[in-house]
């Protein structure tokens, strides 16, 4: 078995966010730091990286945050921008304050528009995260959307053709499968994240999308008791679920 590599207490705290390394020598010093229920006084002692470091080491009385690697779901509420630059309400503002500041950071694995809700993941972790995006996955995104007027019948073979090529775009979409709902409600499957996508696809239909909602990624979904703005951490076995269903072939119904 490898050896389990090691850290500095005050680097990796302050990689997690909880302070200066000035500042972690000082919560050491006021005994809010223990691992094992042993206070740690001298920050830079050096300690294992081991999975289970989160159920051993307490910060102030509380469970340290995952180390690097966490996976975040959270239910994005309307009007929220995924980035961190922007002005007005952030994704990130939903989070604990100090997930802002680890290193590396936490970034939204693609986007939601600040009009889109639903799921929507973020990680430190940029691997996975490339993994997730990269479109030889072709991992089935899942969105419902309420139009503004009824369907006409054609756009289940539409969208499904592979030829339905979008405004000031040269190449045409992949194929994505339309699920009727109602005349005016649908669940479309789509394998790309083009810019505003799925709007931009009944657009090219003559119709409009008045409210969208990601409920899938994958073989992940949120659950039907998820209040917008709650997030949670997954685990491994979670995230498993993102690769367990990609996109395929598309079929109308």
């Amino acid at each position: 078995m490898a050896k389990a590599p090691t850290t500095r207490v005050d680097k990796l705290l302050s990689s997690m966010g909880y302070g200066s390394r000035n500042e972690i020598k000082q919560m050491a010093k006021a005994g809010g730091i223990t691992l094992d229920a042993a206070e740690i006084r001298d920050v830079t002692k050096r300690i294992p990286l081991t999975s289970d470091l989160t159920g051993r080491m307490e910060i102030n009385g509380k469970a340290l945050d995952p180390v690097a690697g966490m996976v975040i779901l959270l239910n994005k509420p309307l009007g929220i921008t995924c980035s961190h630059k922007e002005d007005g309400a952030l994704v990130y503002d939903l989070l604990p304050e100090r997930w802002r500041r680890r290193t590396p950071a936490i970034s939204t694995v693609g986007r939601l528009d600040k009009q889109t809700s639903g799921l929507l993941l973020l990680t430190d972790d940029g691997d996975l995260l490339h993994r997730i995006i990269s479109p030889k996955h072709c991992i089935k995104k899942t969105y419902r959307a309420k139009l503004a007027r009824p369907l006409d019948g054609t756009e289940g073979a539409l969208f499904a053709s592979g030829q339905l090529m979008l405004n000031h775009e040269t190449k045409p979409l992949a194929p994505a499968e339309l699920e009727v709902v109602s005349e005016t409600e649908v669940l479309v499957h789509v394998t790309e994240g083009r810019y505003h996508q799925v709007r931009r696809m009944f657009a090219a239909t003559g119709n409009h999308v008045e409210d969208l909602h990601r409920e899938r990624l994958g073989g992940l979904s949120l659950a039907e008791n998820m209040p917008p703005g709650q997030w949670e951490l997954l685990g491994e076995a979670q995230i498993d679920l993102i690769f367990q269903h990609v996109g395929g072939s598309a079929r109308t119904e």
